[in-house]
């Protein structure tokens, strides 16, 4: 009988390495943050900062700023006749093409939130004028189409609102993918129920899809406020007729650019930055009322 002597295995040491901990290195993560960091203070902050200071300056880009303190604000406010058309055209537009656009883009999107093979055709054909609406080339041809509104002003602003109305591309392919993220099951309990299409659409659609409606109102509403190309072609850069479509945009180019009175027009930015800001904020304060986010007790 014969035994077989096996060597014995050797022993080894596995030591796991310790795991490194979130935020042991934050370089890494700096690194990748240095183009949004450097692209945020001197293509934004800086710009912003040095606006503030001309608007307190009466420049003209060929010669040193001069300091004048509030004149630019108190002309602004209190002199300027054209200020406040360019506030109550901009205001019209607003009030009128965002609803106009948020209903466009809804209703499309309910129409083609159905399951087909043309689905994708269809949402890029829609989405097309949300690429193209803010070129010069298609404002020339709305010019063209549009001519007899454009010499009256009380049809010029309509004009303008169903260019920004086209152009529901965008809203519409956020509104199609909020609804698509409704569960179905509501709407076959709302159907055994018997609630019709109209109580449907706001007893379940409506709630269901407020954060979407809400994030498109916000986009779509600081959009309308810095609207721009299709004013300046459609107006061939004047503004008229009777400063009918003369937009805060387009007269705070004429300020700065035309008649270079770069510190009027650098206070005008900062009045329309701040009046953003404030709607903005009315908007999210509102938004308590109407808006149901999953989870919430409605």
């Amino acid at each position: 009988m014969t035994t077989v002597l096996e060597r014995p295995r050797a022993k080894t040491e596995t030591r796991s390495k310790p795991l490194r901990r979130y935020g042991e290195r934050p370089s890494i993560a700096y690194l990748f943050l240095s183009p949004w960091v450097v692209g945020a203070v001197f293509l934004t902050a800086g710009p912003m900062v040095w606006l503030l200071y001309l608007s307190f300056t009466e420049y003209d880009l060929f010669t040193a700023p001069r300091w004048v303190g509030m004149d630019n604000y108190v002309r602004m406010l209190t002199v300027d006749p054209h200020f406040w058309n360019a506030v109550g055209a901009t205001t019209k537009f607003v009030v009128i093409s965002v609803p106009a656009q948020l209903i466009a883009a809804l209703g499309v999107a309910m129409l083609i939130n159905r399951r087909s093979r043309a689905q994708g055709f269809y949402r890029s054909a829609f989405y097309a004028p949300s690429l193209l609406g803010a070129s010069v080339s298609v404002a020339l041809v709305w010019r063209v189409i549009f001519h007899d509104w454009i010499g009256h002003p009380d049809r010029a602003l309509l004009a303008l609102v169903l260019l920004a109305v086209w152009q529901f591309g965008a809203p519409m392919v956020i509104f199609l993918a909020g609804l698509q993220q409704i569960p179905q099951e509501y709407y076959d309990a709302a159907a055994v129920d018997g609630a019709g299409p109209w109580r449907t659409f706001l007893r379940i659609t409506v709630p269901m899809l407020s954060p979407v409606i809400f994030f498109n109102l916000v986009l779509d509403t600081i959009r309308a406020f810095q609207v721009f190309t299709g004013a300046y072609v459609v107006s061939n850069g004047t503004g008229g007729p009777s400063d009918a479509t003369l937009f805060y945009t387009l007269y705070l180019y004429e300020k700065g650019f035309v008649e270079f009175k770069m510190g009027y027009a650098s206070a005008m930015s900062w009045f329309l930055l701040l009046v953003i800001a404030l709607i903005t904020a009315l908007l999210f304060r509102t938004a308590k009322g109407w808006v149901f986010y999953s989870g919430e007790e409605s």
